[in-house]
């Protein structure tokens, strides 16, 4: 959500501006060379498992199996620290134990205000302000399980919060204390903690507790491995012929919600919270499209958005009339999915009308500038099932030009461009998504493919980024799923520059002038040493690409350029119908060329060919709405770090094989 827009709506006058807003591996000398890494600079291979060791400690202390134990934390942190910093809900280290109360206490938020239209999705304010900070008592218990874990071990809250082992030891007392409250054994056997498991995970509803125990038993049975983010090599074993005794699931006593009416997969756990289509003065209304997708026009889009607040506001505002609107909203804590908007209808979430008629939006409860209030393993596969189901059912390639991130939606018109969205940035990690899609992003071609996947280690890839906390100040180092592009093959050269932007570039993490992002494909035009340039913005765009520790592999695919004889090609925000295509009592909309152009003999990445197409929805009334189906062609292209599109009367296509021919 994060960024603003405003984009004209095609009413007459307009509509009203709104306010907005694996068993364990004990020894790092077995783990180490297991995964292929190595401790940090200065640390020594036994101080790389202290993590591993706290797990084999707090496991026999509380009787907890430790395979379980890792398994939970997986799905919490994927066994990450986050140096301490709270999640999103107020979790704290590898076990994420929360502590909502000290978190909002200590935890600074900035967000502006802003105007939008009814038909994007502009500067919201944030979703989940300062206020006043409850007790500890009328904090949901999903919020406070840092101080029941304090309770449990008489550790003291704060070394909870900081010391990864005595974390571990507060999960391991929290999972012991769940099981013997559903009057279970503290057995060996990790199928008989299927209930401790449910509850461990702070769900109110026994879908929500068990699709996320169903999910630590899939960790249990393929096994993880990997090197935190403070340098520690932990490993889970597999155990494939695991089976969990679900039917302790009925001891918890948990609450079913209300998911009759909505559109998610058996594989999670799904509520209905509708928005509201409601009208509310002089040819105004909110929040939503009725429509009838895909029946009378494609969906062929998804858009991944961050909320840039917490899971309570944003679902009091998706309720609001008077705000805007997106089709689901997934939580942080335990994945549970909220559907607001139907699929058959359009919900205004994207900031471009065209690509709002054509997408679904999903939500993700957390903090674009904040990579330490991290998005959970629980959250991303939930996230993940929710998509494979709904490109399965719309027909939508599983790729980097159909799941697009919110900055990766063109600006509609010029004007809009520089406020368009970023969200979810660059700490977003794409490349496990997809493995989690069952899609992974993989080499396709050898040397002369003509094309690269941007694939970047996301760990190991540390780009500076600044303003995460404070204007102009560096974020803390982190990984992330994107790449910096220079105008020459040099770290020292000038950023590339976005002349739709109207400013110089810069490393600011809403800044999307200079930077590629994990999946997305473009042309090779030009190779040095380590570093390689691609098409981008009309430009010569170069990045470090190593052979040892690539950020981008081959791939082949089509591209366009400009036709014989024309200098340049027009670059537009939205594939709108010709003139003649409308019907009467529809006003034609303008097919408005943006800052951009292709030059002749630069080539851009085919993500998808379509009619032109305008869905007409200006008033509450459903019987004036109109699909507008138009004969002109239109490529949609991977021009920028955003996607755009080119009228195929412009271009030519051709297999991206040229330059390697030179």
């Amino acid at each position: 959500m994060r960024g603003s827009v405003t984009e004209t709506a095609p009413t007459p006058g307009g509509r009203h501006l709104r306010r907005a807003a694996a068993a364990a591996v004990a020894s790092a000398a077995l783990v180490l060379p297991l995964l292929g890494a190595a401790p940090p600079p200065g640390e020594t291979t036994s101080s790389a498992a202290l993590l591993q060791r706290a797990f084999a400690s707090a496991a026999a202390d509380y009787h907890v199996p430790q395979s379980v134990l890792l398994a939970v934390s997986y799905l919490q942190s994927r066994w990450d620290t986050h140096g301490g910093a709270p999640s999103v809900t107020g979790g704290y280290g590898p076990m994420h134990l929360t502590d909502a109360r000290t978190a909002l206490a200590t935890t600074t938020e900035h967000f502006a205000d802003g105007t939008e239209d009814a038909r994007g999705d502009s500067a919201r304010p944030a979703l989940h302000p300062r206020v006043a900070v409850p007790a500890d008592s009328a904090l949901p218990a999903r919020l406070t399980t840092l101080v029941r874990a304090a309770g449990l071990t008489g550790i003291p809250a704060a070394r909870l919060r900081t010391d990864p082992s005595s974390n571990v030891a507060g999960g391991a007392a929290l999972l012991a204390s769940a099981q013997r409250a559903l009057h279970q054994p503290l057995s060996t056997d990790p199928a008989d903690w299927y209930g401790a498991i449910a509850r461990f995970s702070g769900a109110d509803d026994a879908a929500t507790a068990a699709a996320y125990a169903n999910d630590v038993f899939d960790v249990l049975r393929t096994g993880e491995q990997r090197v935190t983010d403070a340098g520690q090599a932990v490993a889970l074993a597999a155990r494939p012929e695991l089976r969990a005794d679900t039917a302790q699931l009925r001891l918890t006593g948990l609450r079913t919600v209300r998911s009759d009416d909505t559109e998610c997969p058996s594989t999670v756990s799904c509520e209905w919270i509708p928005a509201p289509y409601a009208q509310f003065g002089d040819d105004d209304y909110g929040n939503h499209d009725l429509a009838d997708r895909p029946a009378a026009q494609s969906i062929k889009y998804i858009v991944i958005h961050d909320t840039e607040g917490a899971w309570d506001g944003t679902i009091n505002l998706v309720q609001d009339p008077t705000y805007v609107s997106w089709n689901y909203t997934v939580r942080s804590t335990d994945g549970l999915i909220a559907q607001h908007v139907k699929a058959k209808d359009v919900a205004w979430h994207a900031g471009n009308w065209y690509i709002n008629a054509k997408s679904i939006g999903i939500e993700h409860e957390g903090f674009l500038a904040a990579p330490d209030a991290w998005y959970t393993e629980a959250m991303y596969r939930s996230s993940a099932r929710l998509v494979k189901y709904l490109t399965a059912e719309y027909g939508i390639p599983l790729d980097r030009q159909h799941i697009l991130g919110h900055d990766n939606v063109p600006g509609p018109t010029t004007s809009t461009i520089p406020g368009m969205h970023t969200d979810p940035g660059p700490y977003w990690d794409w490349r496990h998504y997809f493995e989690l899609l069952e899609h992974p992003f993989k080499r396709t071609a050898g040397k002369k493919g003509g094309l690269v996947t941007i694939l970047p280690d996301y760990a190991a890839n540390q780009p500076s980024y600044t303003g995460c906390v404070t204007s102009g100040r560096p974020c803390a180092a982190h990984g992330s799923s994107e790449v910096r592009l220079y105008s020459d093959h040099d770290e020292n050269a000038a950023l590339i520059n976005d002349i739709g932007y109207g400013r110089p570039p810069t490393t600011d993490v809403n800044d999307l002038s200079s930077r590629v992002s994990t999946g997305q494909q473009y042309a090779v035009a030009d190779t040095w040493g380590d570093w390689t340039a691609i098409w981008y913005l009309g430009q010569k765009a170069w990045f470090r690409n190593p052979a040892k520790a690539p950020t981008a592999v081959n791939a082949t695919g089509l591209v366009v350029t400009p036709k014989a004889g024309l200098t340049s090609v027009p670059v537009y925000g939205r594939a709108y119908p010709e003139a003649a295509a409308y019907p009467s009592g529809v006003p034609a909309q303008a097919v408005s060329p943006l800052p951009y152009t292709i030059p002749a003999g630069q080539e851009y990445v085919i993500g998808d060919v379509l009619r032109g197409e305008y869905y007409y929805a200006v008033t509450f009334d459903t019987d004036t709405h109109r699909v507008v189906a138009g004969k002109d062609l239109y490529y949609e292209i991977q021009y920028g770090h955003r996607i755009e599109f080119v009228r195929a009367a412009d271009v030519t296509v051709a297999p991206a094989s040229r330059w390697a021919r030179r």
